[in-house]
């Protein structure tokens, strides 16, 4: 008689006991050829050892269920726990109206099948006591990715040694609060330098905030203005007064003090942390609290220290960088950091958002290299597509742009364009295929002209104007003067706004343009016999294309046009109740699921492109994720379906 695979999940977590328990509550279940799991059946864990359980709701085909003699490998058999239920739309989403009909799915055998049985009170009970199964089992998709991105990480899964692991795994998700903050010292703009610095030397800080005069009223709105224009003054500051021959003891600290200050919210996530201080190149971040108070001020060696990882180093090569070949060696390490990081279970949005900041620092430094400090003052360099987004992991193609001011001309601009993706393209980022490049005149325009031809692409007269407006969509800046870009923006909402209302509907379509998901989930069976390239599933279209474009087109339709990233994007409509919270962190979660698929596909095989998988190679745990997370794309393009009215199959 077939038992229960205890090195299989998610049984691998059980302690002795708990296997005691469970066997006990264990039986075999046949089904003869299209005989169904009866209702009062459907209240069980199930593993398929021998077989294949069709499952469908309403008739319609949903996933499919094999055992091993249809899997690849051994300790790979699927498991489905029959009480859980579909996905509630209408709790989700607010584009459909409500249902009170509650459904179920059907199990069926498509031969004959031979199952262990589960009871579900049995399952109840340990996961009542074992987080791991809880997890694994929880009808939370964000639960189960979880359970996957830790299982990936530590593949012993010894649940004593678990909590560390789990910990490491989630601490760029930490709120800032958790890292040791420095303490508060603030000064008046008009005290002297002499002050600032013998309070810096009691306190053994090596900066002051530095509160300026117009907020010395007294006042509650005054008081309130303090807080948010706080400056601060480090003892490098000091220094260049010295240097610049000023008396310490009569120079206020105003004439030293920098007012520009970035800031960060307690609540925020230490991963934002590192991405504010990488991304603007500072050091020290004032943390405030929920009623606008700094409660402490975060530092970057304190910070590094708390997460433990490099990528500030990364951001230090590629400043220091003089050339090509010195440049070349930055980009290899930024390649060096993603496997590390996914190795290490960093969840992938907090990854890929790191590599777009240092993708950014190398497209900068390459510019300053190639072109005059005027023309860096003159024009607006910018990424679109997924390096827009902050979306792109691997280097698949270059999306960039050059906005130029209006009037401003140079004799080499084309040159420099062409150097630049050039010399890209030799540091591995290839040439864009479709020439949405800064070498195409198409993308390398005065703001005048760039305006005037987004105005063409509303008009939607040619299926082309479809992908430009999606790329420009999502630009994103990276160096030069950054209100060309917001000028761009501005008018991106202006000419949405005076474009024809049945544009979005349009515009919605290439979101369904690959078919049902159905078609992709038929080919989780393996024909017997040989296998063939056709059981592969296309992450991009299946998955990442229609969430991404999807979720852009239902921004661009609430006017949520003022940040490039899906994650931002989806923030955006929570914000004016175009989607519920719920709704918007599982969309999330499967797109960050399709995209650390991605990067395992190109951290584990020749293939740059990374967007084929073969489902009969992954792990049981995988194959249920990835069913699942299809099954949130297909209710999302039934969504987008009926709100925008299309018919598309």
């Amino acid at each position: 008689m077939p038992h229960l695979d205890f090195s299989q999940p998610p049984f691998d977590v059980l302690s002795l006991a708990e296997r005691q328990s469970i066997r006990k509550n264990t039986q075999i279940r046949y089904l003869a050829k299209n005989e169904s799991l009866p209702a009062e059946e459907l209240q069980c864990l199930y593993v398929v050892i021998k077989g294949q359980i069709e499952q469908s709701l309403d008739g319609e085909f949903v996933a499919s269920y094999v055992g091993s003699n249809h899997a690849d490998g051994l300790n790979n058999n699927d498991w489905f726990d029959s009480r859980r239920l579909p996905e509630s739309i209408t709790k989700n989403n607010r584009l459909e109206p409500e249902s009170t009909s509650i459904q179920t799915y059907q199990f069926r055998a498509n031969e004959e099948t031979l199952l262990l049985q589960v009871a579900g009170t049995a399952i109840d009970k340990i996961s009542a006591q074992n987080h791991l199964v809880r997890q694994m089992l929880s009808d939370k998709l964000p639960e189960r990715l979880k359970a996957l991105r830790q299982r990936r990480h530590n593949k012993t899964l010894d649940p004593a040694s678990y909590t560390n692991q789990q910990e490491v795994q989630q601490i760029m998700l930490q709120p800032v609060i958790d890292v040791h903050l420095l303490p508060v010292h603030i000064v008046d703009a008009d005290d002297s330098l002499y002050e600032a610095a013998r309070i810096m030397t009691k306190a053994g800080l090596k900066h002051v905030l530095v509160r300026p005069l117009h907020g010395l009223s007294g006042s509650q709105t005054a008081q309130h203005e303090t807080r948010l224009l706080l400056g601060i003054l480090t003892d490098t500051d000091i220094c260049r007064a010295v240097s610049d021959k000023q008396d310490p003891a009569t120079t206020p600290c105003q004439r030293y003090a920098n007012f520009n200050l970035r800031t960060i919210k307690a609540t925020d996530e230490i991963g934002d942390a590192l991405l504010t201080m990488t991304r603007y190149r500072i050091h020290r971040l004032p943390v405030i609290d929920k009623s606008g108070d700094v409660v402490g001020v975060l530092g970057q060696s304190d910070m590094l220290a708390h997460i433990g990882h490099h990528s500030q180093l990364i951001s230090i090569q590629i400043e220091q960088a003089q050339d090509l070949s010195s440049l070349d060696t930055a980009v290899e390490l930024i390649g060096r950091y993603i496997r590390a990081q996914h190795h290490n279970g960093v969840k992938i949005g907090n990854i890929s958002r790191m590599v777009q900041t240092l993708n950014a620092q190398v497209f900068t430094k390459l510019w300053q290299l190639i072109v005059p400090d005027e023309v860096m003052a003159n024009t607006c360099l910018i990424v679109m597509g997924s390096e827009g987004r902050g979306e792109q992991i691997m280097r698949t193609d270059q999306d960039n742009a050059l906005i130029i001011r209006d009037g401003y001309t140079h004799p080499d601009l084309a040159q420099f364009a062409d150097t630049f993706n050039n010399n890209l393209a030799t540091l591995g980022y290839p040439l864009c295929d479709g020439n949405i490049m800064m070498t195409n005149p198409m993308w390398r325009q005065p703001l005048k002209q760039f305006t005037a031809q987004i105005n063409l692409w509303f008009r939607n007269s040619d299926p082309m104007h479809g992908i430009y407006l999606s790329a420009i969509l999502d630009g994103e800046y990276v160096c030069g003067d950054e209100s060309l870009l917001t000028q761009v923006r501005q008018h991106l909402k202006l000419a949405h706004n005076q474009a024809d209302p049945m544009f979005v509907r349009q515009f919605a379509r290439a979101a369904l343009q690959f078919g049902d998901v159905n078609q992709w989930w038929q080919k989780f069976v393996p024909l017997l016999g040989s296998k063939s390239a056709s059981s592969d599933i296309d992450l991009k279209k299946a998955g990442i294309f229609p969430l991404v474009h999807g979720i852009r087109t239902l921004a661009l339709e609430n006017n949520v046009l003022d940040v490039p990233s899906t994650k931002a994007r989806l923030k955006g409509l929570v914000q004016v109740n175009a989607m519920t919270q719920e709704r918007a962190d599982t969309l999330l979660e499967a797109l960050e699921f399709f995209m650390a698929q991605r990067l395992s596909v190109a951290l584990s095989t020749d293939d740059k492109h990374a967007r084929q998988v073969d489902p009969t190679t992954l792990t049981a745990l995988e194959r249920d994720l990835l069913k699942e997370c299809l099954a949130v794309v297909k209710s999302f393009k039934n969504q987008l379906r009926q709100h925008y009215q299309l018919e598309i199959a």
